[in-house]
């Protein structure tokens, strides 16, 4: 699990804009005062976590006769 990013109380007073553009891509956010975690900050709505190319493969079942279209849808759109 990823370590919470940190931000003393002051630091992040001069850096809401940036905290906030972390914080609605889906990070958590700790702030700090003296050291001393005082508050995190959360995404109201998380983000779909992704694991990259291939994540959904096995959940998705596309048909092997999926392109095969009715003779008159096809007709309709000259595939006949």
């Amino acid at each position: 699990m990823e370590e919470l990013r940190e931000y003393d109380v002051h630091e992040a007073e001069g850096r809401i804009l940036q905290i906030m553009e972390r914080v609605a891509a889906g990070e958590e956010v700790a702030i700090t005062k003296a050291g001393t975690p005082i508050a995190k900050v959360t995404p109201l709505h998380p983000g779909v976590p992704r694991t990259g190319r291939g994540s959904l493969a096995g959940a998705i079942h596309i048909p092997d006769d999926s392109d095969e279209l009715p003779g008159d849808v096809g007709d309709a759109f000259g595939m006949g």
